[in-house]
């Protein structure tokens, strides 16, 4: 059974579709009018081992908020859709990854509670054009709407750009890992019998 999902978003600050295949090989096709949130999402893309393609218009002559946080919302809702009941899914994953000096940890649940802790903070409020800022706030985003717990907890790191990088790969990679799937559970991983 495939386990993809296509969402559509109007609003007056953005117009958003999206494509996901969870089960994919890292292909990305994005445009959303953002540049370093499209480097970002191709990094999740091919981390994550899933199909993405977002195409995304949005009022960036105010700023980038509203287009990166829309997205965040897209994928998280493409995420709970293509997972459907969660049926035979590891539900848990983390990864700490290293990207030079840089050293993130992202731990996710996918039970169905919404809940984002984020404990980093960036050296610089820019990383070229792109606020900081938006990087936890696409984050809380996509866990208020994929139903997740997402704790993102950078242990040290220098350059801006570099934890902005580490947080994408590590996060796609222990998604990857959550929304594996586990030969050994039959049904939900839970013992309530639903997520």
């Amino acid at each position: 059974m495939a386990r993809t999902a296509s969402i559509e978003r109007k609003t007056a600050e953005t117009r958003i579709t999206l494509e996901l295949n969870l089960d994919g090989s890292g292909d990305a096709r994005v445009a959303t009018g953002v540049g370093f949130l499209d480097h970002m999402l191709v990094l999740l893309a091919k981390h994550g081992a899933m199909d993405l393609t977002v195409d995304a218009t949005g009022d960036v002559e105010v700023d980038d908020h509203h287009t990166v946080e829309d997205v965040g919302i897209c994928l998280g809702m493409a995420v709970k859709d293509a997972l459907g009941e969660k049926s035979g899914i590891r539900r848990y994953g983390h990864f700490t990854l290293p990207m030079e000096e840089t050293l993130v940890t992202a731990a996710l649940d996918l039970g169905g509670r919404a809940f984002f802790v984020f404990g980093v903070e960036f050296p610089t409020a820019k990383i070229g054009r792109f606020d900081s800022e938006l990087v936890a706030d696409f984050w809380q985003a996509f866990a208020a709407n994929a139903l997740c717990n997402l704790h993102v907890s950078l242990h040290h790191g220098r350059n801006s750009h570099h934890i902005a990088e580490a947080i994408f790969k590590a996060t796609a990679r222990a998604l990857r890992a959550a929304a594996s799937p586990d030969d050994r559970i039959t049904g939900v991983p839970s013992t309530k019998g639903t997520l």
